[in-house]
C-alpha cells in the first residue's frame, strides 16, 4: 500500500494506492480517512492505513491511469538532507569521509513531484541529479536513541535529490545554495513502514539507484551507509525535533550529471520509483 496525492478529475486529493488494484480517494471511504497527506500522516498510523485500504471492495478502486499522481504533500515543516554518506560518492567528489553526518536543509518551494520538470537553474553549468531513500515522519522525534529511532516514522519514499554542482565546488559553504534551486527535491508516494519491515526485513537490504534515460548510473544498499538510517535520526533528533511529514533524505550512492531534454530517476525496488524531465529556459 502506498500514500500520496493525485489530481483526480480536477482536485487534488490524498489516495491510498494498491498497486494490484489501483487507487482510492481517502475521502470517499466507507469511513473516510482524512483527505490531506500531512492530516493522514499526523493522525493515522501507517498499520491502520494499510489496513483500511486491505479491507476496502474491488469495486472501490480506479484504474491507476485515471490519476496524475503528485509529490505527497509541498509544505513539511522540515527536509533535511544528508551529504557524502557513501564513500563511493564521496569518492566522486574527492571529499574525506565524514566522522558525523554532514547535513543541510531544503527549501519546501525546491519540492516537485513525478513528472514534473527539473529547471536547470543559469547560475549553474553543471547539476546533478541524485537518488535517495527518503525517511517520513509520523510522530514528533527528539532526543532518541538508534535502537528506537525507526519507532517514529510513518514510512518511506524515493527522491531525487538535485545539486548545483559546480556552485558547491567553488566553496563548501555554498552548499545550502547548491541545494535550493527550485525543483531539486523530487519525490512520491509514500510506502508504510510496517510493510518495508516485512519485506526486507528491515532498511539495511532495500537498493537505491540513480538513473538516467532509462540507464542505472549508481546502485547500492542501504547497509553500506556510513551513517545508517537510525544514526541519522538519533543523531539529528539531538540537536532538534522532527514534526510528522518532515522528511530526512539519506544521502545518494552517486549523483548523475543532467542536461535538458533528459530524464533523471530513482529507483528503489520494492519501494518504489519517481522521474522527472530536465529542461533548461530558453
Amino acid at each position: 500500500m502506498q500514500l500520496t496525492s493525485a489530481l483526480v478529475n480536477g482536485s487534488v486529493t490524498a489516495v491510498g494506492i494498491d498497486p494490484e488494484r489501483g487507487f482510492v480517494e481517502l475521502g470517499r471511504l466507507g469511513r473516510p480517512l482524512p483527505i490531506s497527506v500531512l492530516e493522514v500522516i499526523g493522525g493515522t498510523s501507517p498499520e491502520e492505513f494499510s489496513d483500511r485500504l486491505r479491507a476496502e471492495p474491488d469495486a472501490s478502486f480506479r484504474p491507476l491511469g485515471d490519476a496524475v499522481f503528485l509529490a505527497p504533500y509541498t509544505s513539511p515543516r522540515k527536509i533535511w538532507g544528508i551529504g557524502l554518506n557513501y564513500t563511493a560518492h564521496a569518492d566522486d567528489l574527492a571529499a574525506g569521509y565524514p566522522d558525523e553526518p554532514a547535513s543541510f536543509m531544503k527549501g519546501a518551494h525546491t519540492i516537485i513531484g513525478p513528472g514534473d520538470p527539473i529547471d536547470l537553474p543559469e547560475q549553474s553549468n553543471r547539476v546533478t541529479a541524485e537518488a535517495e531513500l527518503g525517511l517520513v515522519f509520523g510522530q514528533t522525534c527528539a532526543n532518541v536513541e538508534p535502537e528506537r529511532a525507526l519507532d517514529y516514522l510513518w514510512g518511506v519514499c524515493p527522491v531525487l535529490d538535485q545539486t548545483a554542482e559546480d556552485i558547491l565546488q567553488r566553496n563548501p559553504r555554498f552548499l545550502t545554495r547548491a541545494k535550493n534551486f527550485p525543483g531539486f527535491f523530487s519525490f512520491s508516494a509514500i510506502t508504510p513502514l510496517h510493510e518495508i519491515i516485512a519485506r526486507f526485513g528491515g532498511l539495511a537490504d532495500i537498493e537505491v539507484t540513480t538513473a538516467k534515460n532509462g540507464t542505472p548510473h549508481r546502485t547500492n544498499r542501504v547497509a553500506n551507509m556510513i551513517f545508517p538510517p537510525e544514526l541519522l535520526i538519533s543523531f539529528h533528533s539531538k540537536v532538534f525535533p522532527f514534526y510528522p511529514g518532515d522528511l530526512l533524505s539519506t544521502g545518494t550512492p552517486g549523483a548523475v550529471p543532467i542536461e535538458d531534454g533528459d530524464l533523471a530517476q530513482c529507483n528503489i525496488a520494492g519501494v518504489g520509483d519517481v522521474a522527472n524531465p530536465v529542461r533548461r529556459a530558453r
